[in-house]
């Protein structure tokens, strides 16, 4: 099944479970278009080309939930993700009075609930703490809506732009003292796509799902050199990339030769054993990609 077909799929799934009905109907549209299913929004004028309208029930929905608990009648755009993504979840923004008020998480399985509660947990571990370089979304919900976990998280002001090298470090020498007596800490899943530079000189950081305590010192930063990666290189590639960037990627944290060489190998198994907890393996089995580069470093292990 193609990835349309999967995300047409799993958007049928995902209107039933978050607008039930019945109720009176309220028109939107798949976009960019029924063929490329990305979001559905809520019908405008210039929709007419992409088809016909989906008509949604709204009375008794999430839609409802959400203006109940914001104070204000909204309107929400759910995002249609993959199906065959490990956690998958439906992830809606919330609009409201002329602007974005929210981001919501939907935990609508156990996995999804279970990530989506760690990071709410971890969210608010971190308002509590004084930092200075990174800025994390404010939980301004967190509850159960019929069997769903459903957080509901402030927008950050996000503007694209490339993030200077040196506030990276800062924000991953940042984020893994939050792990205080435990050790250190990792976002995750520091990738691109989830930060971006702030107008202060701070870095916005979203997605903090995958937040860990314990772990080797610059597991972020390594991670972040191998999503890079990965957009231009395959996986095997990628992790060879990762081994021999090592030094230069880890030196700025302070780390020598071996321990950078260590960091990066033990966080590609780390990252192996993530994907199979998950059942997904997005950058195929481990035997094509991984134990071809560990087989040959058995002396750093």
């Amino acid at each position: 099944m193609n990835d349309a077909k999967v995300r047409l799929r799993y958007l049928d799934q995902t209107v039933r479970a978050l607008y039930p009905g019945p109720g009176s109907p309220r028109a939107y549209s798949v976009l960019p278009h029924r063929l490329l299913p990305r979001r559905l929004a809520p019908r405008r004028r210039w929709h007419g080309l992409l088809g016909r309208p989906v008509m949604v029930p709204v009375e008794g929905s999430i839609e409802t939930y959400l203006s109940d608990i914001l104070g204000v009648p909204v309107e929400t755009v759910l995002h249609v993700r993959p199906a065959r993504r490990a956690n998958r979840k439906p992830i809606l923004e919330v609009y409201g009075e002329g602007s974005r008020l929210a981001f919501v998480k939907i935990g609508d399985t156990p996995r999804a609930r279970e990530l989506v509660d760690g990071e709410a947990a971890t969210l608010k571990k971190l308002s509590s703490l004084a930092l200075k370089t990174v800025v994390a979304p404010t939980v301004l919900r967190h509850e159960r809506w019929g069997e769903y976990s459903v957080l509901v998280l402030s927008p950050l002001p996000i503007r694209r732009g490339r993030v200077p090298a040196a506030l990276l470090t800062e924000a991953v020498k940042e984020i893994a003292g939050t792990g205080g007596p435990d050790g250190a800490a990792w976002h995750g899943d520091l990738s691109p796509w989830n930060i971006a530079p702030s107008d202060d000189g701070r870095l916005l950081v979203w997605d903090w799902e995958r937040y860990a305590v314990g772990v080797p010192y610059g597991f972020d930063a390594v991670h972040h050199f191998f999503q890079r990666a990965l957009r231009r290189m395959d996986p095997a590639t990628a992790a060879r990339a990762c081994l021999a960037q090592a030094i230069p990627v880890l030196a700025p944290l302070g780390l020598s030769a071996a321990q950078a060489r260590r960091t990066a190998l033990h966080y590609l198994i780390t990252l192996a054993d993530r994907h199979a907890a998950d059942g997904h393996e997005p950058l195929g089995p481990p035997d094509t990609w991984l134990n071809p580069l560990v087989d040959h470093q058995e002396p750093l292990t």
